[in-house]
């Protein structure tokens, strides 16, 4: 079986387990954590960066920094992962839901202005498939309506918006390095991206169980005390130590990716000439392909045809708005033209930084015996 993803490996990843279990700290905030931290910071132009167990607690800390509060609204596409709602909703925020664009499956920044009410608070933006949202527009009403940003940039390490780096454009960043990602903090971890100093210092105190713990390594303080809310947001060195490896080698693997990523347009762009299938319009930073059938049944056909062929592929997000919690958490505004519709024609293809050519091949020619049938 051929599957959809596996965790990606350079082949470094066990010499730096081993320096940072020779070093005797196996807990977060080390040497490793440092050094990946300063990674971020230096190549992603951020102001603080933060390694934290997942994207899910990345988010989970915006939502804290945010100082949300029941009542408040937040709003952001349907079309996404749980995590991306869960995080500002545990803070007692209404998720206000609105429709994507068609071409990038990204909120619709044309409709956002109307979902903005006085209890408006923040927008969260989702770079699906590391292809960026319209982030000058968004910004801009952001501005005006004195809102804060939220970047959910999980899968969008790498990619850019008019030469500058997702999660480093709104005033807070998410990334995620779980092994479905481009890389991977040994299966699970995240980072927060900082963009505003005054969120800095309030950051770690809550990274660190709601305490200075960070100003007192620092020797800044005497001793830590709890200073507000927080929760246990570190990654561990080990995990650290795994990321390191796999930042050191992002060059490689993206170069791996978006080469297997362009076998698959070039091969798929006779069945689009077709009108047999639609394709991505953005390659961004190669994280996913996918192709868009006909509809409901026909991308339920092509997934079992591949399972036959020993191939897993995949479909993507249940709307959130359709969801339980996301009836009795959220609502959505105006009208969904689009997230339904989207998501249920769309099929992701395996697309992996170790997949082997003829695994490609093997893909391309089941997707075309399909098509031929």
């Amino acid at each position: 079986m051929i599957p959809f993803n596996q965790p990606p490996l350079v082949g470094t990843e066990l010499e730096h387990l081993q320096a940072a279990m020779a070093s005797g700290q196996l807990a977060g905030n080390g040497a490793y954590t440092q050094r990946c931290e300063a990674w971020l910071e230096a190549h992603l132009g951020v102001k603080k960066a933060l390694l934290t167990p997942s994207c899910t607690a990345a988010l989970e800390m915006a939502a804290l920094l945010l100082h949300i509060q029941p009542g408040d609204e937040v709003i952001m596409p349907s079309y996404t992962f749980v995590s991306t709602a869960n995080a500002f909703a545990l803070r007692g925020a209404k998720i206000v839901f609105v429709d994507i664009k068609p071409n990038s499956l990204n909120l619709d920044e044309n409709l956002v202005e109307a979902a903005i009410t006085p209890r408006t608070k923040a927008i969260v933006v989702v770079h699906y498939a590391g292809v960026s949202c319209e982030m000058a527009a968004i910004m801009a009403l952001a501005q005006r309506y004195g809102l804060s940003v939220v970047e959910d940039a999980a899968q969008a390490l790498g990619a850019t918006y008019q030469g500058r780096p997702l999660g480093s454009i709104g005033h807070i960043g998410c990334l995620s390095f779980h092994e479905t990602k481009n890389i991977s903090a040994g299966g699970e971890g995240g980072a927060l991206l900082l963009n505003v100093e005054n969120f800095i210092e309030p950051a770690e105190i809550i990274r660190e169980k709601g305490t200075n713990r960070s100003q007192f390594f620092r020797k800044q303080v005497d001793k830590y005390r709890w200073q507000a809310l927080g929760s246990s947001y570190l990654m561990s060195e080990l995990q650290a130590a795994y990321l390191y490896a796999q930042l050191q080698a992002l060059d490689q693997i993206q170069t791996r990716r978006q080469a297997i990523y362009l076998q698959y347009l070039a091969a798929f762009q006779p069945l689009a000439d077709q009108g047999l299938v639609e394709l991505p319009q953005d390659m961004a930073n190669a994280h996913i392909f996918y192709l868009k059938l006909a509809d409901l049944a026909q991308r339920t056909a092509l997934i079992e045809h591949l399972k036959a062929q020993g191939i897993l592929a995949v479909f993507h997000y249940i709307p959130l708005h359709t969801s339980p919690a996301g009836q009795a958490l959220g609502r959505f505004h105006g009208q969904d033209n689009v997230t339904t519709r989207e998501s249920e024609r769309l099929v992701r293809l395996p697309l992996f930084y170790n997949m082997a050519d003829e695994q490609v091949a093997r893909v391309i020619e089941a997707v075309g015996d399909f098509f031929r049938v």
